[in-house]
């Protein structure tokens, strides 16, 4: 797969590749974890940051190695089989942000929760916190700016949106994203063997659930 990027230095001992989808970056980041001396190569939404060790690498052939990763052939990622629903009561205490949110796009909170329902999405990536996955694919209504006051405190399994992405909370942290649900997915579990459910790639699908659902 041929792919069109951007190369800056973004610092003392850091590269950015800029890309154009969520999907490339994913792509990318495999082909560059093949390629030696990295530190650490970070997928983003549009852009791939590699760091390395610029107490013993010298930056210039730190960018020839990448430079030559970069003209060889990206993978192509398989798109996963299966479909991982997620249950989300929405509204009342569980999505403090519905009503603004139907008042700011236009649609009545059946109607909205019936437009985030409708569709089938794909995690672009994870971060901010352990697990928090960034979907993508929400329809031009969603395209909405965060909070202006971020919250201290949005409880594990939050279900927000902003910006035409979904983020969800998959431990309590402080966030400004529009609350509209939560879900009883454990979204992170440290102890596990494998202690996310969802990856970068990930198809999901929401599904409307009661608030007797969620608390069973």
């Amino acid at each position: 797969m041929e792919l069109k990027y951007v190369l800056t230095r973004s610092g003392d001992d850091l590269f950015s590749v800029a890309v154009e989808t969520p999907a490339d970056a994913q792509a990318l980041a495999v082909r560059l974890r093949e390629a030696a001396g990295w530190v650490e190569v970070i997928p983003g939404i549009a852009s791939v940051v590699v760091r390395f060790d610029a107490a013993s690498q010298d930056s210039e052939t730190m960018r020839r190695i990448l430079e030559q990763a970069l003209a060889g052939e990206v993978p192509i990622l398989p798109v996963p089989d299966s479909v991982v629903e997620i249950p989300v009561v929405y509204g009342g205490r569980y999505g403090p942000d519905l009503e603004a949110v139907s008042q700011t796009i236009g649609l009545s909170p059946k109607e909205l929760i019936a437009a985030h329902t409708a569709g089938e999405y794909t995690v672009d990536m994870l971060g901010f916190t352990p697990g928090f996955a960034f979907v993508g694919g929400l329809d031009s209504r969603f395209r909405i700016p965060r909070r202006d006051e971020p919250r201290q405190h949005v409880a594990e399994g939050s279900v927000g949106v902003a910006d035409g992405r979904t983020g969800l909370y998959a431990m309590a942290s402080p966030g400004g994203w529009n609350i509209i649900g939560r879900t009883p997915f454990r979204l992170f579990n440290p102890d596990a063997e494998d202690p996310f459910v969802l990856r970068a790639g990930a198809r999901v699908r929401f599904q409307a659930v009661t608030a007797g659902e969620f608390d069973a």
